[in-house]
């Protein structure tokens, strides 16, 4: 293969894993973000109080994310133990795909059916991340992986987008389109979120390869047993990992802060007494606003030397949109809080997954990425907790929203002694050993 063949074949396998992003990314903004919180609000949890139904919502983002983070580890290690990251990814995201296609059948009152299939549909959803993430160091290298990871994120800023657009014009003008209602709207687009994540999904199923399988000294060919005893000696181990996991710890404790706001956001403005349009309205602006800001927090380290300090920007700016959220009272105030997150929440979590990429061994990509995906979900589990039982308590989710600025200016202070250089020259020295042993 001539080195012009290469970096084409280099470049579609990198928009082959990019394009999932397109792809998922439509469960993210219509079941996540946008349209099933305000549908669970208003109809299947018509019978509820409105500051119930926030919780419940966030009860339910709890458990989901307590499963994911119990079990995201030793798939990973199964995985990279198997050589079948693909093959995970593809059982995660068919469970996904079909909660999400089921969703179709929620009705009046169906809230505990509906916390059901979004439990489902969610943990198919993470797993599949899990899985997808750990493919990033396998197709990036060191001096490119801020620009790939960050083409993820506004690929799927784009793709998620242009879906959420379809959906809203059904919900909104569903005479248009020849539908009877706009509930038979909405319970379609989340059928449409299905097909849109499994045909845009097959890219990566046949243009990326799967990584080999790497076998560790001593372990068992059985994957589940081989998968506890790569856990058990990554910590057996864990001071060579030092500074990957003092990160795990920063970013579980930020990025808490983030994820609930995402979840959050929209089923907070309904309780303040926000309408539907501007919620969705405004989620919408975010899909779109973010893909050249992902673009450009892909290309900020390079500008003020360090992904570290890129995340910071991004931190700040949560920081304000927490304090912000306690004196929202218009739609116009949720629409500038809105456009600040799009500045910041591709970027953010785009660096966040290069950075750890950067310090995570090739050999143990899958396992060290179910712990980023632990992380990542204890952050699910904490922060929508903590805002249901603070609303619940005071009866009002403004305390709730301005309480998550503890996560940012914790977890920066923590992000603050990661050294990165360290990281990587650790990573390279394990995958070293690995090559080595295996020789």
């Amino acid at each position: 293969m001539s080195v012009g063949d290469a970096k084409r074949a280099s470049k579609k396998v990198i928009y082959s894993w990019a394009l999932y992003d397109w792809a998922n990314s439509a469960f993210a903004t219509t079941i996540m973000a946008a349209v099933l919180p305000t549908f669970y609000s208003d109809v299947a949890a018509k019978n509820l109080p409105k500051v119930t139904a926030s919780s419940y919502w966030g009860y339910t983002n709890t458990i989901v994310m307590l499963l994911i983070a119990l079990s995201a580890p030793v798939l990973g290690a199964m995985a990279d133990h198997s050589g079948a990251k693909k093959r995970y990814l593809g059982s995660f995201a068919s469970l996904g795909i079909l909660a999400t296609a089921a969703m179709y059948f929620i009705s009046t009152g169906d809230w505990l059916w509906a916390s059901i299939l979004y439990i489902l549909g969610r943990a198919g959803f993470a797993g599949a991340n899990i899985f997808y993430d750990s493919l990033l160091p396998h197709i990036a290298g060191r001096d490119n992986i801020d620009h790939v990871s960050a083409l993820g994120y506004a690929t799927g800023y784009l793709g998620g987008g242009l879906l959420l657009a379809i959906n809203i014009a059904w919900i909104m003008k569903p005479g248009l389109f020849g539908l009877p209602s706009t509930e038979i709207a909405t319970r379609l687009s989340f059928v449409s979120v299905a097909v849109w994540w499994a045909v845009f999904s097959v890219p990566l199923f046949k243009n990326v390869p799967e990584p080999p399988a790497v076998r560790l000294i001593g372990e068992s060919l059985h994957p589940v047993r081989a998968g506890f005893q790569r856990i058990g000696k990554t910590f057996s181990e864990i001071r060579h990992y030092q500074e990957l996991f003092k990160f795990l710890l920063a970013f579980w404790l930020y990025n808490d802060g983030i994820g609930t706001i995402i979840v959050m956001a929209v089923i907070y403005g309904k309780e303040i007494g926000i309408g539907t349009v501007d919620l969705i309205g405004t989620i919408l602006m975010i899909q779109f606003v973010g893909v050249p800001f992902s673009l450009l927090f892909g290309r900020i380290p390079r500008w003020i030397g360090g992904t570290k300090r890129a995340i910071f920007i991004a931190l700040g700016v949560y920081t304000l949109i927490a304090i912000g959220g306690y004196f929202m009272q218009t739609a116009l105030h949720f629409w500038i809080l809105g456009f600040g997150v799009a500045m910041v929440q591709g970027g953010s979590q785009a660096l966040s997954r290069s950075l750890y990429g950067a310090m995570t061994p090739k050999s143990k990509s899958a396992e060290m990425f179910g712990f980023y995906d632990v992380s990542s979900k204890f952050a699910g589990i904490l922060g929508p907790a903590m805002f249901g039982i603070i609303g619940q308590m005071t009866g009002s989710s403004r305390l709730s929203i301005v309480s998550l600025v503890v996560f940012f200016i914790i977890g920066g202070a923590i992000l603050l002694t990661v050294d990165e250089k360290k990281g990587i020259a650790a990573a390279r020295a394990i995958d070293q050993e690995v090559h080595y042993s295996n020789a």
